[in-house]
């Protein structure tokens, strides 16, 4: 399974858990609450889908909203076909969840498992974060070694672009830190770093939040998007 495939089954499996969902809706959910799938059509969606059923961790239900039947009589058509997760499922979300390898940290990926910190234990959450920031500060490294290699070479626009890339990484690595600081406050006001949370909102909603969780109070100016282009 490739890398992109496989934080695709993430994220669906991660959105089924919320509730059952159509193809189209879950779709849906996925370009307008995970940025990073945007581009990601039918023909990527439905391959993930039937092989996630035939692993058993969903099942394929008929639609039994009363439109759905309505429109189904009306047109002749099959009525949609409603995914939902198996407990095989969700054990099997679980043991995602809970990977915190290199994988994690990476641009794309790293955005859509901040989308499920709400889900996430507050201990794995940590190594993730430390992960993503220790990524980024190597990746910050090398820019500026190179930059100072060649800026003497380079016209004023690439120098600027390099430096606005550089300004991108430095604004996510801030942002980490204020993250990593609030996360490590509420292990000690809790006292037990390892203990999971109960789900909290939905992945879209905890993405969004700024009052739950380990999410600091924000001040001024705009959190940088985890699946930011510009990072990478």
């Amino acid at each position: 399974m490739s890398r992109r495939s496989g934080i695709l089954e993430f994220a669906v499996l991660g959105l089924l858990r919320e509730s059952p969902m159509h193809g189209y809706e879950l779709r849906k959910r996925l370009n307008t609450s995970l940025g990073v799938f945007r581009a990601f059509s039918y023909g990527s969606l439905y391959p993930c889908l039937k092989t996630l059923v035939a692993n058993g961790w969903l099942v394929e239900e008929p639609g039994t909203a009363g439109e759905d039947a309505l429109a189904s009589s009306l047109s002749g058509r099959r009525a949609k076909i409603v995914y939902r997760l198996t407990a095989a499922g969700k054990e099997r979300f679980e043991e995602l969840l809970a990977h915190t390898g290199p994988d994690a940290w990476e641009d794309e990926h790293f955005g859509v498992r901040f989308a499920f910190f709400g889900q996430t234990s507050r201990d794995v959450r940590m190594r993730v974060l430390e992960g993503r920031r220790s990524r980024l500060e190597e990746r910050l490294e090398k820019m500026r070694a190179s930059l100072a290699r060649t800026r003497e070479r380079l016209d004023d626009y690439t120098l600027e672009l390099q430096r606005h890339g550089m300004e991108s990484v430095e604004r996510e690595v801030r942002w980490l830190n204020e993250l990593i600081e609030s996360e490590r406050a509420g292990r000690d006001q809790r006292g037990d770093p390892a203990a999971p949370e109960s789900p909290g909102p939905s992945a879209g909603e905890q993405h969004r939040s700024e009052e739950t969780g380990g999410l600091p109070r924000h001040r001024g100016g705009s959190r940088p998007d985890p699946s930011d282009d510009t990072t990478k």
